[in-house]
């Protein structure tokens, strides 16, 4: 199954990760037309923030050594729990069935957006991806394609760098999960808004060479299935 996650709030025809992640998907779609596909769009239905009751909650399981996601409802005392777990555990169950995640993250602020950082929250409860047997991550086999978009550039030569609060945070975050790093795979687009700002003037064909590495190597990706 390929789970296609978009977070950005702008309209299609204006992101990049959209445009992006769209020719992902319909490419992977035509190379394995009897897979399952998802879309979830963070920013039309936007997944809730969490409460006190799922942080609860989660204190709860943890404390019972982190039992499956078939054994939390024995674990809830409040009807507040309960609709946190009824919001949560889809979107564990969608993500622990994908085979390919499919990420659109444009930084915002250095980071990734707030609609993609809450569906982050929910799904990382405690002990969702754990093997009940052995307590080895579920995701260990999950490849993740992480699409990337900057409106300046963020490159070891920019001085920049040290700004880049969203790559190292998916690295961090998947490797949290199980994701093995050999599975995740950051593709940048860089200086997206060369167009717009006045300081990116002159970078033009920096900015046209990067979109157009990130559509090379997501076309390679997605064809190896």
């Amino acid at each position: 199954m390929l789970l296609h996650i978009d977070s950005s709030a702008d309209a299609t025809a204006d992101s990049v990760t959209r445009r992006l992640t769209a020719d992902f998907a319909r490419a992977w779609r035509a190379g394995h037309p009897a897979a399952e596909y998802r879309h979830r769009d963070l920013a039309a239905t936007p997944v809730p923030p969490l409460t006190g009751a799922y942080t609860t909650l989660g204190r709860r399981v943890e404390r019972e050594g982190f039992v499956p996601p078939a054994k939390v409802p024995a674990l809830v005392e409040s009807r507040a729990e309960a609709r946190e777990w009824e919001a949560t555990l889809p979107l564990v169950t969608e993500l622990a069935a994908a085979e390919t995640v499919l990420l659109g993250v444009p930084m915002y602020n250095f980071a990734v957006p707030a609609a993609l950082k809450a569906w982050i929250d929910r799904v990382t409860f405690p002990g969702a991806f754990a093997h009940p047997d052995t307590g080895e991550s579920l995701l260990s086999g999950t490849r993740v394609v992480a699409v990337l978009a900057r409106g300046g550039g963020y490159g070891p030569d920019t001085g920049r760098a040290d700004l880049d609060f969203q790559l190292p945070y998916l690295k961090a975050w998947t490797a949290r999960l199980g994701v093995r790093p050999e599975h995740l795979h950051p593709v940048a687009a860089e200086l997206t808004r060369v167009d717009l700002l006045p300081f990116l003037a002159g970078q033009e064909e920096a900015a046209a060479a990067s979109l157009a590495g990130a559509r090379t190597a997501l076309s390679r990706l997605a064809a190896l299935g």
